[in-house]
């Protein structure tokens, strides 16, 4: 069974762990029990990595799984916060650490992808490499690092520029792709959004035109995310349905985070918390969502199974 998992659940492992914090102010306990979820997904990933080795070696050689792997990375940032009231400095060598692992799939997918890169195979799980850092910065307060926090943010929001050039051009130019991957184009409104949750939380002082920026493209990238959503929907289960899960969550948290922090500055705008709160829905039911898929999917037979492995050919 454990063979059986594909490596972007970790991509399920994150919405779950960022789900638990969206919904924290709604119910410490739902948090818990998603931190739970997202943890027991983590360690049986690691298991198949212990176990099958080579396979794993095979999934770093793909693009889109190497890519979608820094989803593991971003996850142990969260769940190291959801860790550090228990094991306090231990809490911190995680989150160090999953920082230290998150740098090193940037040296090593730039080397191996970015340095010949072949347009064709450039997809929007390339910003969870290089945009997915800024997890860190969103964390940052919880461990008293709001520096880091702040250098990593504009790294990642750097990153988000140059990326969102390169993958939109990917995207108008080469539009004929595969079906198993046209779900990550989901993953398209997680940067702005991640970039804007990390800016309100490590940078000081802030400023409304940036935060005011972030929110509008983040927005505008949700909308035409949105738009594309249903013919997702109707596809049948594929890996790549993990793209369903923490972008739309960190889109809500962004926005959450936005309102709270105009209010802060005195310019508040009452009518976020009504989008907050319909972004909230949707971010919960679709992660829930392709949570019941990953687990129908891995407690079928051998031989029932389908779409085992992302293809990245066109």
């Amino acid at each position: 069974m454990v063979k059986r998992i594909p490596l972007p659940v970790t991509g399920v492992m994150l919405g779950m762990a960022a789900l638990g914090n969206l919904l924290q102010s709604y119910s410490e306990r739902v948090r818990l029990v998603c931190g739970a979820i997202a943890a027991v997904t983590g360690l049986l990933v690691l298991l198949k990595v212990i176990l099958y080795p080579k396979q794993f070696a095979e999934d770093m050689k793909n693009p889109v799984t190497a890519s979608v792997s820094g989803t593991f990375t971003m996850a142990l940032m969260l769940l190291a916060g959801y860790a550090k009231p228990y094991l306090n400095s231990g809490a911190d060598i995680i989150w160090y650490a999953a920082i230290v692992l998150h740098i090193v799939l940037i040296v090593y997918f730039t080397a191996k992808f970015m340095v010949h890169l072949d347009m064709t195979k450039v997809f929007a799980s390339y910003y969870i490499v290089y945009v997915g850092i800024v997890v860190a910065s969103v964390t940052a307060p919880a461990f008293g690092r709001t520096g880091t926090g702040t250098v990593l943010f504009w790294f990642g929001f750097a990153a988000l520029l140059l990326l969102l050039a390169l993958v939109t051009y990917r995207y108008m130019k080469y539009k004929n792709m595969p079906e198993p991957v046209q779900p990550l184009f989901c993953i398209y409104t997680a940067p702005a959004s991640l970039c804007l949750a990390g800016y309100i939380q490590s940078v000081q002082p802030r400023s409304v035109v940036m935060i005011s920026f972030l929110a509008i493209l983040s927005t505008l990238i949700y909308l035409v995310v949105l738009v594309r959503l249903p013919a997702f929907l109707k596809m049948r289960f594929y890996p790549s349905y993990a793209a369903f899960t923490f972008p739309f969550v960190i889109t809500a948290i962004g926005m959450k985070m936005t309102a709270a922090c105009l209010a802060n500055m005195g310019t508040p705008l009452p009518f976020l918390n009504y989008v907050v709160l319909i972004e909230t829905i949707i971010a919960a039911v679709l992660t829930l969502y392709a949570l019941v898929r990953y687990i129908a999917s891995v407690c079928r037979q051998p031989g029932e199974q389908k779409a085992a492995h992302v293809e990245t050919t066109t």
